[in-house]
């Protein structure tokens, strides 16, 4: 079993360069709590001798010490990597282990088995050609197992182990691994998953896991490591597939040559062969494939390289490389599967940004289907989606890529959503394929556009979106404001909270879900008034900076102007105009902004109007001199 070798001590080079050549297998174990899966990698490591003496002594004095194994060393603890993991005896975060075989390296990513851990298993899933899922003996198939099944399922996991461990606990009975087979079977078939393989095996005594166990003679299948050894890489799978490469680079040293670097994310490409370009549709001949060690007759999935064209055609990072006869489709609308990876909950309506290999596009969440119960496959309504749940959802680009199913290809298929303003990974999500509308709906060109709409009314159309706490002054300053404008011969249209909740968001709630598709439709129709024409004053409380500056990169730049009407909580309290401070106080009004529901103040306003030192004349002045001051009046 272990890579040690003789060259080790005599040829260093020579041991480094077979090394250097071998197969890379990248595989996940998951399974519920104390299936063993720590105690398998720690058998592999062990059987390999990549488990030095002195961490063995520790874990040896441990075992002693937690009596987690009577008369057996528990090799668990080698692989968990946190404190609080080797005292519980459980796995919490994604732990990754490197051993080798004379045939193969591998890289093994140990996934924790509990349902708050989710977004651990979708991670290590997601780099992985196969997966070993622990199932314990004594206890079957569990709702864990259904869990883990459905997320492998979920991230096109091709190839599955299903290794029923501590069969030394059930007598290495046969009759008990048949049972456990013949349930698994049932429940898999509805998941779609086919290449399974059962291993009955013992990780603490190492039954079946590097060599066949004398006492499970009934057994005629591989060795866990034998399957390891020989199971198809994804590599091997991708180069059959349709040849994409995704553009990262357009390298030009000098005017006589002119290559697009990128990796290889499946196919093979040869000089020749005639490629398209997406989503612009352009075509062109490979006349070179470019490496720093001289061209290739051929690349493959895997191989990073540079193409050198017949044609100069407009390419840039982002884009992706077909073949002409298969190439990838474009669509800027997909139904997609998302999983919650952040604490602050995806919300539909806001805007995140998308990255997709190379491309990174703005994205929005049109609507949650539904979201999957991990643990029955149950499909329940949802307005969010929190931390590790999993949803069916459409999303919408604000420009068309190129892309493939993530069943097809997880290179061209597979996304992550950050957030705007923090930065932070929200969701991670799986293409299935473009909605028909992204295919037939286009935009119309018309002759009458906002300039000419603009000229028409002799002024320049613009938002002013007032936003502040409830009781801080927004309407009464925006009525001021909208009163001097309609007094000096503007074009101009209110759109207020409350009045906008009389009709077109009379649908709407006041969660978080809500506010944010209150605030989206509200920018929408603002974009619309200003195509009109008009100066549109929004007085909103906007509580959240994402939909703020979804408003604002709605419009054209100059065209949006940020009004924080400044108050502070007890001012505003003290006025409560409408009585709702008092029913908030008491239960009585839910997810409401200042008291149980949080407010983001503007970091950069374009005027700040503090209006417990001033009143609501001298606010609507100080607006009215920025308007003037920017010119968008005169």
């Amino acid at each position: 079993m272990s890579h040690s070798s003789d060259l080790i001590a005599d040829d260093v080079e020579g041991y480094l360069k077979a090394h250097e050549h071998k197969d890379l297998l990248l595989f996940l174990t998951c399974g519920s709590m104390g299936d063993g899966k720590s105690t398998l990698i720690s058998r592999l490591l062990f059987e390999s001798k990549l488990l030095f003496e002195d961490p063995l002594a520790a874990t040896e004095a441990n075992s002693r010490k937690y009596d987690s194994q009577v008369g057996e060393m528990d090799l668990a603890p080698q692989v968990d990597g946190l404190a609080a993991e080797r005292e519980q005896g459980i796995t919490i975060d994604v732990v990754y282990r490197f051993f080798s075989t004379e045939k193969r390296k591998f890289i093994v990513a140990d996934t924790p088995g509990h349902e708050q851990f989710t977004r651990n298993m979708v991670t290590g899933a997601s780099t992985a050609d196969a997966a070993i899922l622990m199932v314990d003996a004594r206890h079957g198939i569990l709702t864990q197992t259904h869990r883990h099944s459905f997320l492998m399922s979920l991230m096109g996991m091709r190839h599955v182990v299903v290794a029923i461990n501590k069969m030394d606990l059930v007598d290495y009975s046969k009759a008990r691994f048949d049972q456990i087979v013949e349930e698994y079977r049932a429940f898999a078939k509805q998941l779609g998953l086919e290449d399974i393989t059962f291993i009955p095996m013992s990780a603490l005594k190492g039954d079946n896991v590097i060599e066949h166990s004398a006492k499970m003679p009934w057994y005629h299948g591989t060795t866990l490591l034998g399957y390891l050894e020989t199971v198809e890489l994804d590599v091997e799978h991708l180069q059959r597939s349709p040849f994409r490469m995704p553009v990262q680079g357009v390298n030009r040293p000098n005017l006589d040559f002119r290559g697009v670097t990128g990796m290889v994310a499946s196919g093979v490409v040869r000089p020749g062969d005639q490629i398209r370009v997406q989503p612009s549709g352009k075509t062109s001949i490979v006349s070179r494939v470019y490496t720093p060690d001289g061209d290739l007759d051929e690349a493959v999935a895997g191989q990073s390289i540079t193409l050198l064209l017949e044609d100069e055609i407009d390419i840039s990072c982002g884009d992706v490389i077909s073949g002409i006869d298969q190439p990838a489709h474009t669509a800027d609308q997909f139904e997609t599967t998302l999983v919650g990876m952040h604490e602050a909950p995806l919300l539909p309506g806001r805007p995140y940004l998308m990255k997709l290999g190379a491309q990174t596009v703005s994205a929005t969440v049109t609507d949650i289907k539904y979201q999957v119960n991990v643990n029955t496959l149950e499909h329940t309504a949802a307005k969010k989606l929190p931390l590790n749940s999993i949803g069916v959802c459409n999303l919408s680009l604000n420009r068309a890529i190129a892309f493939d199913a993530y069943k097809d290809n997880h290179d061209t298929g597979g996304f992550i959503l950050i957030d705007r303003m923090t930065n932070n990974t929200v969701g991670a999500g799986m293409l299935h394929f473009a909605l028909r509308r992204s295919q037939n709906i286009h935009m119309q060109y018309v002759d009458i556009d906002k300039q000419a709409r603009a000229l028409a009314k002799g002024q320049k159309p613009t938002v002013v979106w007032f936003t502040g706490l409830s009781g801080a002054g927004k309407s009464t300053i925006a009525n001021l404001v909208e009163k001097i404008l309609f007094a000096h011969g503007q074009h101009t249209y209110l759109l207020d909270g409350d009045n906008v909740r009389h009709g077109l968001n009379r649908d709407l709630g006041f969660t978080d879900a809500d506010r944010v598709e209150n605030v989206r439709r509200v920018a929408e129709t603002a974009k619309l008034m200003v195509d009109a024409g008009l100066i549109v004053m929004s007085a909103f409380i906007s509580p959240f900076r994402s939909e703020r500056q979804l408003a604002r990169d709605l419009l054209e730049e100059g065209e949006f102007m940020e009004i924080f009407v400044d108050a502070p909580l007890d001012v505003v309290e003290a006025r409560d105009p409408k009585g709702l401070y008092k029913k908030a106080r008491r239960g009585e009004l839910k997810n409401f902004t200042g008291i149980d529901s949080a407010y983001e103040a503007p970091e950069a306003p374009d005027v700040h109007l503090k209006t417990s030192e001033m009143d609501a004349e001298e606010a609507a002045d100080a607006v009215i001199a920025a308007l003037r001051e920017r010119g968008m009046i005169s």
